[in-house]
């Protein structure tokens, strides 16, 4: 009876317990975004959700895209956990500098999301995404 396993069989393991700790440590870093990105914007994301506002919903999903674009190349360009986290943080910021950023060209812009004005959600997640993809492409080294 073999108790180490095959090479194939360890590799697979190996495998497996490394895309857990990714795994767990994308979700960490998600939960964390969003956290930090409830407490930054002015308007409440998740209770404006809740009431059916798809400029929130919208501007929200944006933003998350936008932040786990980056964080994908992260996953898959990084040696280790510790590097990922470090670029991850740096996904993170630069996703809350997009949101103010946003809101330069377009006043008021959380009141107008509040008032569920779909222009300005959309507004807001277009450029949440564009700021990720181009995150995520600096990101590539």
């Amino acid at each position: 009876m073999e108790l180490i396993g095959t090479a194939s069989e360890v590799f697979a393991w190996e495998g497996l317990v490394s895309f857990v700790f990714y795994l767990v440590t994308a979700a960490a870093l998600t939960i964390i975004y969003v956290f930090i990105y409830i407490v930054v914007t002015p308007h409440a994301e998740i209770k404006l959700i809740k009431q059916n506002n798809m400029a929130a919903a919208y501007a929200f999903s944006g933003s998350l895209i936008g932040f786990s674009i980056p964080l994908a190349i992260v996953i898959s360009h990084s040696a280790a956990i510790m590097e990922c986290v470090i670029w991850g943080v740096i996904a993170l910021i630069v996703q809350i500098i997009v949101y103010f950023l946003a809101r330069i060209p377009v006043p008021e812009l959380s009141r107008r999301i509040e008032d569920g004005e779909t222009s300005s959600g959309l507004w807001l997640a277009a450029a949440s995404l564009t700021g990720g993809i181009i995150n995520a492409a600096c990101m590539t080294y």
